[in-house]
């Protein structure tokens, strides 16, 4: 499955992850991904590994064996960069680092703008409110970037429904992808209609659970998706991983999925989540486990003095 664009870019639904993934196993991820057959890699500045990326895609393009345009790579604008004059100095920055002269995708990470050269916002005075630097504000740019030919799409990440309305209301170029948490635990049925309904294509970060997550983001008694008793009776009867399970169920759903590794075997098992054919019935027994539960919840945004809330990142603004 291949999502195509009305300007006849192919982006594949199958990519690597690469947050936190780390220094020294980033690059020969990467690079085995692309052995096995991957055509899509998912970056992001906040996850400090891009430099070895852009090391590894340099080396994967010097082969001969792939061309830059066989390669869809993502990345995405942090919250320190939503300040207009800091939107296209952070791509370029993305873009040297990754040693690419443009992204096939650039995603607005989260719906929240803090100071530049703030690492850890702690105090009112560090936030942007959606009021003082509205969303609006930093999309025109994003879409600067695009006419300007530093990435020939752009999209959003964490995004609510009414803010994706806001946006494409007021934009000439409205979001092309929304990226977010999507796995059996967390379907977000609504928002997925609604994007496709829009013209909006998915992808779905976390679609095993996120178990390599930082311990700083793990609840004490969180339910572990990989080991859900559904999931793996599945996986045992049809002869598969939990994971290809849980990829193939998401693929069906008519959603790309960025699953991270940085062990050569799992990576080239989950790719094999493509061949996977799940019954009706399977499907019908993992879209059950709806629970509502976030592995990303979104709470690190809610410290003193911060005009944001996760409700209102997720679900949108109070009123609207």
């Amino acid at each position: 499955m291949i999502f195509d664009f009305p300007n006849g870019d192919r982006m594949p639904v199958f990519g690597l992850g690469t947050w936190n993934s780390k220094p020294g196993e980033v690059g020969a991820a990467v690079l085995e991904a692309l052995s096995a057959g991957y055509r899509h890699i998912d970056c992001a500045s906040i996850y400090g590994n891009e430099a070895e990326v852009g090391e590894a895609l340099e080396t994967a393009f010097g082969s001969g064996d792939l061309a830059r345009g066989d390669v869809w790579v993502t990345s995405k604008l942090w919250s320190d960069s939503h300040e207009p004059q800091h939107v296209i100095p952070a791509l370029e920055r993305t873009l040297a680092d990754l040693r690419l002269e443009y992204l096939d995708l650039y995603l607005i990470h989260w719906p929240v703008a803090f100071r530049k050269g703030i690492v850890r916002p702690k105090r009112s005075e560090d936030f942007f409110s959606p009021r003082d630097l509205p969303i609006e504000t930093t999309w025109k740019v994003m879409e600067d970037a695009v006419s300007r030919g530093l990435c020939r799409h752009i999209g959003l990440s964490n995004f609510s429904p009414p803010l994706i309305e806001h946006l494409m209301a007021t934009s000439d170029l409205g979001p092309e992808v929304l990226q977010v948490e999507l796995h059996p635990y967390l379907q977000q049925t609504a928002l997925v209609d609604f994007c496709q309904k829009n013209g909006i294509f998915v992808t779905a970060y976390s679609p095993l659970g996120s178990p390599a997550r930082p311990e700083s983001m793990r609840g004490r008694s969180e339910p572990i998706l990989l080991e859900d008793p559904t999931v793996r009776e599945i996986a045992d009867r049809v002869g598969a991983s939990p994971a290809q399970v849980l990829l193939s169920w998401a693929l069906r759903r008519g959603t790309a999925v960025i699953p991270k590794s940085t062990h050569a075997q799992r990576i080239r098992e989950n790719l094999a989540s493509l061949e996977l054919r799940l019954e009706t019935n399977d499907i019908d027994r993992l879209t059950a486990l709806e629970r509502g539960f976030r592995y990303v919840g979104g709470s690190f945004w809610e410290r003193a003095g911060s005009p944001y809330t996760a409700k209102e990142i997720f679900e949108g603004p109070s009123g609207s």
